[in-house]
């Protein structure tokens, strides 16, 4: 798909007649290889994360990585890098970033089993998850920034934590307050389809994951919070990335029930995608694939008891499911209300 540079013009201009004069943009890796960020070079850049995605696009990660790349060789004099410290990548990121713009490093040291790669002014020192939310004890060695305290979000998952301090410090980098921007991001609820809770026993948990890092991360979360048996369900879209299917399957094994089904197909045979994650998955001793999401949905939450958590991966808040043939208005956190509303908890899968 070819980025919508008229749309993205036309935004800009209606937020800047009605007052607006900073804005935080999501540039894709596919509109920074197209040249987005020299045509339209931003103050500031953040850096999350380098995982297998989109190679449908960039066709390697070496590629990927440049792509990301153009952001910060672009940063005009007085800008700032906000790089993950924790993530190898960044090292690679700080070599290309001009001389006269600040390099500043953040990071939750989970995101890796080794030290930072550049230096850290901002870190979580502990963070703690639950159903209420996540709380993140901040270190910040910021200057001109005096703070040492907690930041509690409403989003669920230490993924959220490195988020929030990645916004936390490209506010400051723009001139906002430690403790407004921190005030802000405490206000802000969760948003729907990212390790979004539905039900209270049995959970359902709707993510977005679609890669292989992002669905063990969830994962991971999920399983932290599991008193009971944890399920996946979970595809892989047609007409992209072909040779993260395994590793998803491999990134699913933490869950003691895996359902594989659909995501969205495209022009794939849903069944040759579900066959490529089973191979990743190896021998795990419970594995089903039901193709259509909903009676897959449904599968998941048989037998489910109190304590069991049932993650819906892949789709997130999309409201419709993309096939050969065309689209079909399909909901997950609607069709896992639904089937809540309905069921009688019993002690454990069947």
């Amino acid at each position: 798909m070819e980025p919508d540079y008229v749309g993205f013009v036309e935004a800009m201009k209606r937020a800047l007649d009605v007052g607006v004069t900073m804005a935080a943009v999501e540039c894709t890796s596919e509109s920074l290889a197209a040249g987005f960020a020299k045509a339209w070079p931003m103050s500031i850049g953040v850096f999350t994360n380098l995982s297998r995605d989109h190679f449908d696009s960039h066709g390697s990660a070496e590629h990927y990585l440049a792509s990301k790349a153009q952001l910060f060789v672009h940063l005009p004099a007085g800008g700032a890098a906000v790089l993950n410290a924790y993530d190898p990548a960044s090292a690679l990121l700080a070599e290309v970033v001009p001389p006269s713009v600040r390099v500043l490093g953040y990071g939750v040291p989970s995101r890796s089993s080794g030290p930072p790669v550049m230096p850290v002014f901002v870190e979580a020192e502990r963070v703690v998850v639950g159903w209420d939310g996540t709380r993140v004890k901040i270190r910040a060695s910021l200057d001109g920034v005096d703070f040492d305290g907690e930041m509690h979000l409403r989003a669920i998952g230490e993924m959220y934590a490195e988020n929030a301090l990645a916004a936390w410090v490209a506010a400051m980098a723009a001139g906002v307050g430690a403790k407004d921007a921190i005030d802000g991001m405490e206000r802000m609820p969760a948003l729907p389809g990212r390790f979004e809770v539905i039900g209270t026993g049995p959970r359902a948990v709707i993510d977005y994951a679609h890669s292989p890092d992002a669905l063990g991360r969830t994962l991971s979360s999920a399983r932290a919070l599991c008193a009971g048996r944890l399920a996946v369900v979970f595809g892989a879209g047609g007409g992209r990335d072909r040779g993260k299917r395994e590793a998803m399957g491999q990134a699913s094994r933490v869950a003691d029930r895996i359902v594989l089904t659909s995501d969205n197909p495209r022009r794939e045979d849903p069944a040759l995608i579900a066959a490529a994650i089973r191979r990743g998955i190896g021998d795990h001793a419970a594995v089903s694939v039901q193709l259509d999401r909903e009676k897959a949905i449904r599968r998941a939450f048989e037998g489910a008891g109190k304590d069991d958590v049932v993650v819906i991966a892949g789709r997130g808040p999309e409201t419709e499911q993309v096939f050969a043939s065309g689209v079909r208005r399909l909901v997950d956190a609607d069709v896992a209300r639904g089937i809540l509303g309905e069921l009688r908890p019993s002690e454990e899968f069947t």
